[in-house]
């Protein structure tokens, strides 16, 4: 995100995913990101909005749109 530092220490993501037969194939259906976002006081309104795109600038994202569904959200800490 721009003009917020990414260590490891600041962003960290927790993911989770559910595996289902469709017609028996197993296969990834949904995946939920939640991060936990650890930000200079004043900048919430660029980490939220950064969230709220995420999934249209992450290559990742865009290779699984309209196969698995995709969740994205943040607990944001303000320091």
């Amino acid at each position: 995100m721009r003009d917020i530092e990414a260590s490891r220490e600041k962003i960290q993501a927790e993911v989770e995913g559910d595996i289902e037969a469709v017609d028996n194939v197993m296969r990834i259906t949904r995946i939920r990101v939640r991060y936990r976002l650890r930000i200079p006081a004043g900048s919430r309104e660029k980490a939220e909005r950064a969230i709220a795109t995420h999934a249209t600038k992450c290559p990742a994202a865009n290779s699984v749109r309209g196969c698995i569904d995709l969740t994205i959200d943040a607990d944001i800490t303000e320091e």
